[in-house]
């Protein structure tokens, strides 16, 4: 079973490739460094709640899409 961290990752992953963007664009629009989007989406970061609702609006996502396991 995944850590939550390492589904929430996941679903940033998914949700990027979905919408078209790379990880730098991402990390532009989220205000974040693009090594933290890497180690967020590969499971080696556990992101605060306050970055993880950063990428939710980068993403234009909902929260709660990026938290389901």
């Amino acid at each position: 079973m995944a850590t939550i961290y390492k589904k929430v990752g996941e679903n940033i992953r998914k949700i990027r490739k979905q919408k078209g963007q790379t990880q730098e664009e991402l990390a532009g629009l989220a205000r974040i460094d693009p090594k933290s989007i890497i180690e967020i989406e590969g499971g080696k970061r556990n992101p605060t709640l306050k970055t993880i609702k950063r990428i939710s609006l980068a993403l234009k996502s909902k929260l709660s899409d990026l938290l389901e396991e």
